[in-house]
């Protein structure tokens, strides 16, 4: 919804900016509005969706709404606390969605079979990273996202 209105005031801005600058014999000059909206404001909105299996926890399990745009929202059940998270992970530059590198060696360690599934936006970038605890490289970026992910300790 707030985005086919941004649309429309764009659209209306843009008519307005390119009408001629010479009006015509008896014409009414159009009053100046003000500068276009930014670009940034036409983007969709960052929002997840976090799908989470197996976890131990039956109200950690399920499909979860997840929005970050200015306040928590969504139907998550730690929004706020996620949203916080995810805000400390932005402002450290690094993008927690990434999948473990080929070349990592890690721990052959078990955290459980607990799954997630994380789609959607986040910084203006598509997201659809899948996440599980099957050993210590995948346990430490699932904590990483916690309370995105929920706490599970296997």
């Amino acid at each position: 919804m707030l985005r086919r209105s941004v649309l429309a005031t764009f659209a209306t801005f843009a008519t307005l900016a390119t009408a001629s600058a010479a009006p015509t014999a008896g014409a009414v000059e159009a009053p100046v509005l003000g500068p276009i909206p930014p670009l940034s404001l036409l983007a969709e909105a960052d929002g997840l969706t976090v799908t989470v299996s197996k976890s131990g926890h039956p109200k950690a399990d399920g499909t979860f709404r997840l929005e970050c745009d200015g306040r928590a929202g969504g139907n998550h059940p730690a929004a706020k606390d996620a949203c916080r998270r995810l805000e400390q992970i932005a402002r450290q530059g690094t993008d927690p969605f990434q999948p473990v590198g080929k070349d990592r060696l890690c721990t052959q360690q078990y955290g459980g079979p607990a799954l997630a599934h994380i789609t959607g936006k986040w910084q203006g970038r598509s997201v659809d990273a899948r996440f599980s605890r099957a050993d210590g490289c995948e346990i430490d970026r699932w904590e990483n996202l916690e309370p995105v992910l929920p706490i599970v300790r296997g």
